[in-house]
């Protein structure tokens, strides 16, 4: 018998994804019978559960939680046992719900935590699912959908109001996965029976919280591996039963929808518009079992204050979405963008910008402060290593829109909370001394948080603006192209630089197993001589590897500075 580690896992995937791209062709196609039938073939074939047993054990982020069985991880026999008897059925156990904190708010999230069994039976259907739904969804969805982001849905904004200004409804669905309805969604999948049969049982589970049993009559519980691709079959249709509501008319644009998820904002130059378009919405969520919610729900303008006829308040120009602030402010000539009209267009007198919002911001300060605050006797090199990835991430995370001015805002902020955390360990009589303790002088004058051996705290100004690349709407991590989706993770502005570098000098393929990478893949920065060994951190003794050749790879190496299964993936 074949041990898990010596399985040929580049053979598996190849397989696996040919499968996956015959699906998503007969759907583009239009050819539902082969697409159905090939469906069936990934349903038994024993590649497809090797590489779902392995994603649900070794891959993703939550392997570690536990279902109402208590398994937490499986050994390397057991996940073979797991795969050879993995079959979809009718039946299915309860899950075990968790609450989490909601970013910001005091509100608690419910999750729910499937078994072990039920989530690589989940991770097959979604192989079989999502590309036969890829073809199909609508071109201005963006979350929880491969190769696709939240910087895309921003972008598509971008491109929709930088030309005129728009009014807005910038809406959210109430309790989005807890309330559709589960006739209409296994209607609406469009697949084997076996597979409806098996979604059906999830969805009809039970749920245990803290040993109390609770049936469910609607939703899909948040937490399981095929939660997100349900609740957007669900919401499929939504844009273009608007957009064909509202199609262009004279010079105005059709009304456009731009969805994450279950948070989406419409966007028209007419009020009128906007005013329809939200009770066509209304109207189309109702047979869903969904509803919007009125306290997230708001419409205002890109440029203008305005008066809702709802209500007689005054509603301030600009909207939240995503943790961006999009606006856009009068300008005179010299800054003014210009306005449609080809070769004869005129300045338009306005300039947008996307910035962090003020809720962002703030929750970035608490985050910041919480980590000074648990580290106010830990020596500066602790605090410099807990602080470091939180700047570089939140920084890389803004740094696709207009941010220069956010983040040395934020350098100063956190300086404040520096310089106090400093003079706390020293005493305010000892002040000076405190700062020449913490602080170096850098080029320039500056003054930079370091320890005497050179480790430097980050700073938010000092990464680089770096614009996004808006994903093409008729592209798919399904269509076999690895050139395009390989050179797009590179581009990813929330990629660490060394990521990077090294996916442009392996030209988008892994060197251990020699595949390409995905948008989806898990990926490491692995030292080809390890340290352990005289390998040095540097470039030419760098290459980026998917997460599980990592770990292979570390196991060959005996290296004690490998990669280990309860380690998170870098990027």
């Amino acid at each position: 018998m074949v041990e898990w580690n010596d399985i040929p896992w580049k053979l598996v995937q190849r397989k696996v994804f040919k499968l996956q791209k015959r699906i998503y062709r007969a759907a583009s196609r239009g050819n539902h019978v082969l697409a159905k039938g090939l469906q069936k073939i990934l349903l038994k074939s024993y590649y497809a559960k090797l590489l779902a047993v392995r994603q649900v054990t070794q891959l993703n982020r939550g392997k570690k939680t536990a279902g109402v069985d208590g398994k937490k991880s499986l050994t390397p026999v057991q996940r073979l046992s797991l795969a050879s008897k993995l079959r979809l059925s009718h039946k299915a156990r309860a899950v075990r719900r968790i609450w989490i904190p909601k970013p910001g708010r005091d509100e608690k999230r419910p999750l729910g935590i499937p078994t072990v069994e039920d989530r690589a039976r989940q991770a097959l259907v979604k192989m079989a699912l999502e590309p036969y739904w890829e073809s199909k969804f609508e071109e201005t969805s963006y979350g929880f959908r491969p190769g696709r982001s939240t910087h895309d849905a921003v972008a598509r904004i971008y491109l929709v109001i930088n030309k005129k200004p728009n009014y807005v409804l910038d809406a959210d669905i109430s309790k989005c996965f807890d309330k559709i309805d589960h006739t209409y969604l296994l209607k609406k999948l469009q697949c084997p029976k076996i597979i409806r049969r098996q979604v059906k049982a999830w969805l009809r589970a039970g749920i245990m919280d803290k040993g109390a049993f609770e049936k469910p009559v609607a939703g899909t519980p948040q937490g399981g591996v095929i939660s997100p691709l349900l609740a957007n079959i669900a919401l499929d249709g939504m844009i273009r039963e608007v957009e064909s509501k509202f199609p262009k008319k004279g010079n105005y644009p059709p009304a456009r929808i731009i969805r994450y998820a279950d948070d989406f904002v419409v966007l028209h130059p007419e009020l009128k518009v906007i005013l329809g378009a939200k009770a066509a919405i209304e109207t189309w969520l109702q047979p869903v079992g969904l509803e919007l919610k009125p306290e997230k729900t708001r419409i205002c303008h890109t440029l203008n204050h305005i008066k809702v006829p709802e209500s007689e308040l005054t509603v301030p120009p600009g909207f939240d979405f995503l943790g961006f602030n999009i606006r856009q402010y009068p300008v005179g000539k010299h800054k003014s963008g210009k306005g449609g009209g080809g070769k004869y267009a005129t300045l338009s007198g306005y300039k947008t910008l996307i910035k962090p919002s003020k809720k962002a911001i703030k929750a970035h300060h608490v985050a910041l402060k919480a980590v000074i605050k648990t580290h106010k006797t830990a020596p500066q090199a602790g605090l410099i290593r807990h602080l470091n990835p939180m700047i570089r991430g939140w920084a890389n995370y803004y740094s696709g829109v207009a941010a220069k001015e956010t983040f040395s805002s934020e350098d100063y902020t956190l300086w404040q909370m520096l310089r106090a955390w400093s003079v706390s360990r020293r005493g305010r009589k000892q002040k000076a001394q405190a700062i020449r303790k913490y602080y170096r002088e850098g080029r320039h004058g500056s003054w930079t948080f370091a320890t005497a051996d050179g480790m430097t705290l980050q700073k938010h100004a000092d990464v680089e603006i770096k614009r996004h690349t808006l994903v093409k709407p008729d592209k798919s991590p399904y269509d076999g192209d690895w050139i395009y989706w390989s050179t797009r993770r590179g581009q990813d502005i929330e990629a660490p630089t060394r990521v990077t570098k090294l996916l442009k000098k392996q030209k988008g393929k892994c060197p251990y197993c020699g595949q390409y990478f995905t948008s989806s893949d898990l990926l490491e920065v692995d030292h080809i001589n390890p340290k352990c060994k005289g390998g040095k951190d540097e470039y030419k003794n760098l290459q980026l590897l998917h997460a599980h050749c990592h770990d292979l790879k570390s196991r060959y190496d005996r290296s004690a500075q490998g990669y280990q299964e309860e380690d998170q993936p870098l990027w």
